[in-house]
């Protein structure tokens, strides 16, 4: 569902969307036809109807356009693009989880929240960017400490002086993780080398012929 456009954006882009699908796009909805279907003709509409009812006709499209044949087939009966978009989802992703359930979801991935073995510092920052922002948006609450403590201690061991000396030099109940980010991306190349004397020692053979 990528390309689906919400409504609001400027026509070209739904004239783009259908000469991208144009070898099997679905067949489009007609306005007359539909009012006609409605026992009430277009042209009777006020000029804020006409405009509703025009902006519900493209997004209508907009969306018909983008779907599978299978799901197609099962909601092209719907005008109304709210309930459209509605059943879309409900058919392709499933019934929305409670509020309560995506809290426990966020909670237990802050939980297991863990350097990605291969990852820069700037990847490991932006994915536990998203998931404060994920947080955030359910209003889950989490004291600075906390979410500092736990941005520093899930990094990797080749960190762990870095994290040391940040956690002396910075309050971690005022300061927030994206100045832990930035004070620690100062030392990433010295981490990557401590990293790789690590890896090297590891090979017995490696560490015999440093030695």
């Amino acid at each position: 569902m990528d390309s689906i456009i919400p409504i609001g954006q400027k026509n070209t882009f739904a004239e783009y969307m259908i000469l991208f699908g144009a070898d099997n796009c679905p067949p489009m909805l007609d306005k007359d036809l539909e009012w006609s279907d409605q026992n009430k003709k277009y042209a009777e509409l006020s000029a804020a109807e006409k405009i509703q009812a025009d902006c519900d006709m493209k997004a209508t499209n907009i969306i018909l356009q983008g779907l599978p044949a299978d799901i197609y087939s099962l909601v092209n009966h719907h005008r109304v693009a709210k309930d459209l978009w509605e059943r879309v989802q409900l058919l392709m992703q499933g019934a929305s989880l409670t509020k309560q359930e995506r809290e426990c979801k966020l909670y237990d991935a802050f939980d297991k929240f863990t350097h990605i073995k291969g990852e820069t510092l700037h990847k490991y920052y932006l994915r536990f960017t998203q998931l404060i922002n994920d947080m955030n948006i359910y209003n889950m609450k989490l004291e600075q400490f906390q979410v500092n403590t736990k941005f520093l201690n899930s990094l990797p061991p080749e960190w762990s002086k870095f994290v040391t000396d940040v956690k002396l030099v910075k309050d971690l109940h005022t300061t927030n993780f994206d100045q832990l980010h930035t004070y620690l991306e100062q030392h990433e190349l010295h981490a990557n080398e401590v990293r790789l004397l690590r890896e090297r020692n590891q090979d017995p053979l490696a560490f015999v012929a440093n030695q």
